[in-house]
């Protein structure tokens, strides 16, 4: 959310991954239509677009910006959250390939049976909304692995060549990345968060939103730690909406302030060191992870 524009997507493109425009990001959908044109203009690869459906205080015209995907000649469409059936349907009576991302294996065999192109598995260590059975990716994704027939991405944790190897041999066909691509060159981030993500290690997250039944993985903040402290005291969700609410998140985004909002991120920040380009990363990881196959395992093979 705020980060996966047009600029930071095309990028990921251009690289050799599939970039990811969050149709949410923009404030209606005439504004995804523009943004999602500006990433046509930055790349001539495939990239997607993610509509996330998700409990909200006001929210969003959903058919509007699922209409604004279609009308642009997106291809892909990676749907998240509660009751997508709907917008699957439509998407995929337009011949758009669709990826759903699921925080359960019953889930994602849900989401197959409806239909879907491919699966994302989302582990307990991911950003964001990590659902409320708390199921790490290492169990979590060979678990899915043997009872899906349709292609499955991992998610959550991942952001270099080893979890991309551990993803391939635990039975996923590639993985998902949000918090490590936020801490590049080109992602429209301010400077102080792509910092604090290199200072920060794998303890600095916060699970908010439990007693809600609507947990989200956030980094771990003065805000955060408000939040928690008024769940706590078992106060309904109307006395922290002033501190969560997204506008909120996104003036820290802008100013720089790390602490003026609630914003995402997940246990992998423990893994990054450096604000590589995305090219830069991307280089890194895969022959990281070739390195793994064709020397490590293959040493201990022989």
């Amino acid at each position: 959310m705020w980060v996966g524009r047009a600029a930071l997507a095309a990028a990921v493109s251009n690289a050799g991954g599939l970039g990811m425009v969050t149709a949410l990001t923009q404030p209606d959908p005439d504004a995804l239509r523009r943004e999602i044109k500006s990433c046509q203009e930055l790349t001539d690869k495939p990239f997607g677009v993610n509509l996330t459906i998700l409990p909200s205080i006001d929210p969003p015209p959903y058919a509007a910006y699922r209409q604004a995907i279609i009308d642009s000649g997106v291809r892909i469409v990676e749907t998240a959250g509660s009751e997508p059936r709907e917008h699957v349907e439509h998407f995929k009576s337009h011949g758009i390939k669709v990826i759903h991302k699921c925080t359960a294996v019953r889930h994602a065999l849900s989401a197959e049976r409806m239909g879907v192109d491919a699966v994302s598995i989302d582990g307990f260590e991911c950003a964001g909304h990590p659902g409320e059975e708390d199921i790490p990716g290492l169990i979590m994704i060979p678990a899915a692995a043997d009872k899906l027939s349709i292609p499955m991405l991992a998610s959550g944790g991942f952001g270099d060549g080893r979890g991309l190897a551990a993803a391939l041999v635990l039975g996923a066909e590639g993985i998902n990345m949000g918090t490590r691509f936020c801490a590049t060159v080109e992602a429209p981030l301010h400077q102080n968060f792509k910092q604090h993500m290199v200072d920060s290690d794998e303890r600095s997250t916060d699970i908010i939103f439990r007693t809600y039944r609507n947990s989200a993985r956030v980094s771990r903040n003065a805000i955060s730690q408000e939040v928690l402290s008024i769940e706590g005291q078992g106060r309904p969700f109307a006395d922290v909406a002033h501190l969560v609410k997204g506008a909120r998140g996104l003036e820290g985004l802008i100013s720089g302030n790390t602490d003026h909002g609630i914003w995402t991120a997940g246990q992998v920040m423990g893994l990054i060191h450096d604000i590589p380009t995305v090219a830069e990363l991307m280089a890194r990881i895969v022959a990281d992870a070739e390195a793994i196959f064709t020397r490590r395992i293959s040493g201990m093979l022989s």
